[in-house]
């Protein structure tokens, strides 16, 4: 599980930093990409990258300002064109399925794969058996959403070593083993599963936030987050704009972090206000309240280990 930061931006494009777009790569859990938000040039970022836009699986839209979402039509159609085939979900707020289907429509663009656009609410919108996805309302201009991923915890690890000082050999009995059944061997020994499978491996969980001003439903969503993914357009001491203009800044964003007792706290949303020089600063705010926290950058990567 990595994020990869797309685009880090604040408003509008700026030569350091581009409009909000985030990667979630779930290519060993599940083969697939995750987005959140798709930016103006967000296909253009992700030619740099490594990622094929036919893995992208499903895409979380946070709110409708155009920074978030300008980029969005474009990349479906171009993912067509690259011959992405698989099923593309997006989810958003009331409005994203009117826009899209518009955007679509106008430019006359057939897609060669099955579009399901999902107009979210507060609670659960996504489950399977690896991963949960649950949303809640923050508090911006437009309704903005935050995005809670949970990984589902995982069946420990096979203990090979054990296995094989049993006397049992590679094959079919090691795979019956990992998934939990009991084994009757050939000298009639009967291995119980439980011996040698090690414990469950506790599921990660990310927290990707919408824009928002400092609000209690930003530190339930991050609660225990291995990493929050929080807004950060403004510097200490410029509380009233953040207020203002519905953001939030670096100290806010740490307080989340800290009350809700995520792991690790990752700052972005930069506004082009603050050159790269200053970006230092940034964080060092954070971290008076936040040790543990960094600064996105375009196309900066972070891998979240198992507990």
């Amino acid at each position: 599980m990595d994020i990869f930061f797309l685009g880090t931006g604040a408003g509008m494009p700026a030569k350091l930093r581009n409009v909000t777009s985030i990667a979630l790569k779930l290519l060993e859990e599940r083969g697939a990409v995750w987005l959140f938000d798709a930016g103006e040039a967000t296909q253009h970022q992700i030619l740099h990258t490594t990622i094929k836009p036919r893995r992208i699986e499903k895409i979380f839209i946070t709110h409708l300002h155009g920074d978030h979402i300008y980029g969005l039509p474009g990349l479906l159609a171009s993912r067509s064109f690259q011959g992405g085939e698989s099923e593309v979900t997006v989810y958003g707020p009331k409005g994203i399925k009117e826009f899209l289907q518009v955007s679509l429509s106008i430019s006359q663009t057939y897609l060669k794969y099955p579009l399901k656009i999902i107009e979210i609410e507060e609670g659960l919108v996504f489950e399977d058996e690896q991963f949960s996805v649950e949303v809640r309302l923050l508090d911006h201009g437009v309704p903005s959403f935050g995005y809670r991923i949970a990984e589902k915890d995982r069946p420990g690890t096979l203990l090979v070593d054990k296995l094989i000082a049993a006397g049992v050999r590679p094959g079919p009995v090691f795979k019956k083993i990992k998934n939990g059944e009991a084994v009757t061997l050939e000298d009639g020994r009967v291995l119980n599963a439980g011996e040698f499978v090690g414990p469950p491996q506790k599921g990660r969980v990310v927290t990707i936030l919408g824009d928002t001003r400092y609000c209690e439903n930003a530190i339930l969503l991050a609660k225990e987050a291995d990493l929050l993914i929080h807004e950060a357009t403004f510097s200490k001491g410029e509380e009233k704009l953040a207020f203002d203009y519905f953001h939030s800044t670096t100290f806010q964003a740490a307080e989340v972090a800290k009350q809700a007792g995520c792991k690790q706290l990752c700052l972005t949303h930069i506004s082009s206000r603050y050159d790269k020089a200053a970006w230092l600063k940034l964080v060092a705010e954070a971290r008076e309240i936040f040790s543990n926290t960094e600064i996105a950058e375009d196309f900066k990567e972070i891998t979240i280990p198992y507990k």
